[in-house]
């Protein structure tokens, strides 16, 4: 200990250091008024790195658990500003609840299969596993110089065999269940990347999510999950109000799920070739007992897949005991998204005109209308026990395709055997492991036996699973990462799922929340977890952005070293070497665009606690951050204005009592002080805990460190207030920049004179880290702002102690012995009002008013603007 210390301060006041060489909390510094300089910051960094993350979760605490979860990253080898801002958030966010005394969970792993892998170890020659690992073992050393406090000891990933075994186990488990299937169907196929595509991963201009290319169409044998029987509960789920910021998610994943206003049905195809006997096909309608008519037909397009095989003319329909003719023909009126058309001749008029007019041969079918309710319930009824469909959908909603043609992905625990035909593998048998070396046609040259009839001479199947199959389960799976028995502990997955904070990319809103929210859906349906939705919730950050330079004429980007700024504020540029104009833009960094920057580069300039509070400054989480050396001194300025404060405040105790004599105005100082405190902390934990507007917190705690470089000496060294606000400064300071804040309350800590001693607001022998999060005082007034039909339109002072235990009806009460609300309101009728209450901070009470009858009757423009608005 004394070496390491020794060591660490070198450059600092050694001889200070060993006399407190007893105490965890001693600062790096010293004592003395060194400058904040870069070197100075790596030196605190290093100094704290191992101490600020001795973090434990402890999974019996379920009653406090709070679990803190970032979308896993792919290892590319180097994080990227992206990495920085996503991790410092959800870091940030995991020691705002520790230090609230939750029990936290904040773990973190790697999403390591997929093609980029693969791409990248063939044109390196080396193995994606070997490849993969070197990545792990670099970007884990990028996260940890970032100062972030995952819980490492349950760190996995996607390519271990100890996850896709569970991963394999989980496919069995959805096989079992009817949810996967395998058939021949028209997909999407990368030529680039020379796999195929769920729909989900084609963008609107029909090209490769990853790649780029255009997708072509290609007639397949893949694996699909059965994603649309949960259609309807994962629509509804979108509306339940466990989910908590989803804003605009939910829209998105409603539009990707579409009104479930249909059944769909696979029928099994029938021709005179057998090959084909095993396959389906989708029909969708919205009326299920038309597949009580005899005379039912198929009426596909002329460009539907099956048009290839002319021997398959039939379907088989279970409810009448007839087989279906198939028809090619386009001018019907076919579902949206749909390419097959289902008639029922006898059920509807529409229908029968279409079959005359093909000539298709009828008989007679008299139904009784009055029980078409009771034939529904029947056909959908039976479809489910046939498990071939019956479940509410969409027209557009498609199953899951899940089949990959690569080598570096989750095997698929499927044997085909000729007699058989596809057989899942014994889970006893698990895992099927990925051959030593790719590609993976070396499954082929091995035979393995046939779990169901012996056969010798039976295949593994060669595809893998899509990445998202991986991702999809990922967070369960987190609290348990080394169970060798069972998926993850049942028990333990209802005490802490599920997830409390969600923090990823908006990219992923459709994809990947889709397929996680269908597997949870999954889960809770067979009793694995506590709730459906497995995300309560959801911050989606931004991109950050680079200022890019590209010549106008040809598209080349360029470095901003060959470019000639003319006028900054205009975005006028030259190239310096051609005087060709040059396009100024904001973009999503990339080494192709040369707008990127590199965060270890950041982290060795200015530190990495520096570089963390720059990417969460300005900007709010959510919304896009453009990346400017601009923003860079505020926070540069901000920094140094907390170390000159902490100097100042140990100067000042430790001055002699004749230097700095009492002066008149301490107790109307020390009110300010009061006051200050206490306005700060509710505004910064307000947008800490329930807006995630960190950087309207930063901005909140520089107001606070304003009124604390105001205090005159002689405050600083006897106000009591003074004492209390620095103290909560600091660590509000600390989950943004935990090394940064605990060198600065080291040192206040180690201040003599104390005048707080006894205060249960202060622990003063313990870390930063280790204190509780700041209070308003429960005699400090809050505000409860009324709101009329949007627009604020009062304010009432109530203190703490008293708002906190206001319920809604006393709310309003109050609200409404306000005259400027009552004035205001008039002869209105209330229509409704809520009150959204925020512990600890300001109430908002909102009041919506209908018109009076003379007023809606009048002509327009008789209400004010702002009303108008605010009614619409």
């Amino acid at each position: 200990m004394i070496s390491m210390i020794s060591k660490s301060c070198s450059a600092f006041d050694r001889p200070r250091v060993f006399s407190f060489v007893r105490c965890l909390t001693q600062n790096c510094t010293g004592f003395k008024d060194f400058e904040l300089t870069s070197s100075t910051k790596v030196q605190i960094e290093s100094h704290w790195r191992d101490h600020i993350n001795k973090i434990h979760f402890d999974p019996l605490k379920a009653c406090d658990k709070f679990y803190v979860l970032s979308m896993f990253p792919y290892p590319s080898g180097n994080l990227h500003m992206g990495h920085v801002r996503v991790y410092t958030i959800s870091d940030a966010m995991a020691r705002f609840h520790r230090m609230n005394g939750k029990n936290v969970f904040h773990p973190i792993g790697w999403d390591a299969f997929g093609l980029p892998a693969e791409n990248a170890a063939i044109e390196r020659k080396i193995e994606p596993a070997i490849w993969t690992k070197q990545n792990i073992a670099q970007m884990k050393t990028q996260l940890q110089s970032l100062g972030c406090s995952f819980d490492w000891a349950h760190e996995l990933s996607t390519c271990d065999e100890k996850y896709y075994r569970w991963t394999q186990q989980l496919f069995l488990m959805l096989y079992k269940d009817g949810l996967v299937y395998q058939k021949e169907a028209l997909v999407n196929w990368d030529p680039v990347d020379k796999t195929v595509l769920a729909d989900e991963q084609v963008d609107s201009n029909g090209c490769s999510w990853r790649s780029g290319a255009k997708v072509q169409k290609k007639l397949l044998k893949q694996w699909f999950i059965k994603t649309t029987k949960f259609a309807k509960s994962l629509l509804e789920g979108l509306d339940d109000p466990i989910l908590q910021d989803w804003r605009d998610i939910i829209n998105l994943q409603k539009h990707w799920i579409g009104e479930c206003n249909g059944y769909d049905f696979h029928l099994k195809l029938l021709s005179d070739d057998s090959a084909h006997d095993s396959h389906s096909l989708r029909i969708w309608t919205t009326n299920p007992e038309y597949l009580l008519d005899p005379n039912a037909f198929v009426v596909i397009k002329s460009d539907h897949y099956l048009t290839k095989f002319p021997n398959i003319y039939q379907l088989e329909n279970p409810f009448t005991g007839k087989a279906m003719k198939i028809i090619c023909h386009d001018d019907v009126f076919f579902p949206d998204f749909c390419d097959v058309y289902f008639a029922a001749p006898n059920l509807c008029q529409r229908d029968m005109d279409l079959a005359n007019f093909l000539s298709m041969p009828t008989e007679k079918y008299s139904p009784d209308m009055n029980t078409i309710r009771e034939n529904r319930k029947y056909v959908l009824s039976r479809a489910q026990k046939l498990n071939i469909g019956g479940y509410p959908v969409s027209s557009k909603l498609q199953d899951w395709l899940i089949s990959r043609q690569r080598f570096w992905g989750t095997p698929i625990p499927i044997i085909n055997c000729d007699s058989c035909g596809p057989v899942p593998v014994e889970e006893r048998e698990l895992p099927v492991l990925l051959p030593e070396k790719n590609p993976a046609n070396e499954f082929e040259e091995k035979f393995v036996r046939c779990p169901k009839c012996g056969n010798e001479e039976a295949k593994r199947e060669t595809d893998t699973m899509d990445t998202f199959v991986d991702s999809s389960w990922y967070f369960a799976r987190f609290l348990d990462p080394n169970n060798i028995h069972e998926i993850f502990n049942k028990n333990l997955a209802k005490k802490c799922m599920p997830v409390d904070l969600y923090i990823g990319g908006k990219e992923h809103a459709v994809l990947h929340l889709y397929y996680a929210r269908f597997i949870n859906h999954f889960l809770y349906s067979k009793g694995w977890v506590p709730h459906p939705e497995p995300f309560t919730r959801l911050l989606v950050q931004g991109m950050v952005k680079g200022r890019s330079f590209r010549v106008q004429s040809s598209g080349k980007y360029l470095k901003e070293s060959e470019v000639e700024i003319l006028d900054a504020k205009r975005n006028k540029a030259i190239e310096k070497s051609t005087g060709e104009r040059v396009v100024i833009a904001w973009e999503k960094m990339s080494k192709s665009k040369m707008n990127g920057v590199e965060p270890t580069e950041m982290i060795s300039q200015y530190g990495c606690d520096t570089t963390r509070l720059i990417i969460l400054a300005d900007v709010a989480p959510m919304s896009h951050r453009n990346w400017s050396t601009t923003t860079f001194p505020g926070i540069l300025n901000w920094q140094k204005r907390l170390w000159l404060t902490i100097n100042d405040f140990y100067n000042v105790r430790n001055a002699p009592e004749l230097d700095i004599p009492k002066g008149e105005n301490i107790e109307s100082e020390d009110c300010k002080l009061y006051d200050a405190r206490n306005y700060y902390i509710k505004g910064a934990t307000f947008h800490y805990r329930y807006t995630h507007q960190l950087s309207v917190a930063i901005s909140k705690m520089q107001g606070l460190t304003n009124s604390l470089r105001r205090t005159p000496k002689d405050v600083i060294k006897y106000g009591k207030e003074y004492e209390r606000a620095l103290a909560s400064q600091l660590v509000m300071l600390a989950p943004m920049a935990p090394h940064f804040a605990s060198e600065l309350w080291a040192k206040f800590v180690s201040t003599p004179n104390r005048i707080n001693e006894d205060s249960e607001d202060i622990k003063w022998t313990d870390d930063v880290l280790e204190q509780m999060w700041p209070n308003v005082d429960m005699e400090y007034n809050l505000d409860l702002i009324i709101k009329v039909n949007g627009i604020e339109r009062a304010s009432v002072k109530i203190p703490r102690q008293k708002l906190d235990r206001m319920t809604y009806e006393e709310v309003l009460e109050t609200a409404l012995k306000v005259e400027a609300v009552t004035t205001f309101i008039g002869n209105k009728i209330i229509r409704t009002s809520n009150y959204a209450s925020y512990p600890g901070c300001d109430g908002v009470l909102n009041i919506y008013l209908d018109r009076p009858l003379e007023e809606k009757v009048s002509k327009k423009g008789s209400v004010g603007e702002e009303i108008s608005q605010a009614i619409k």
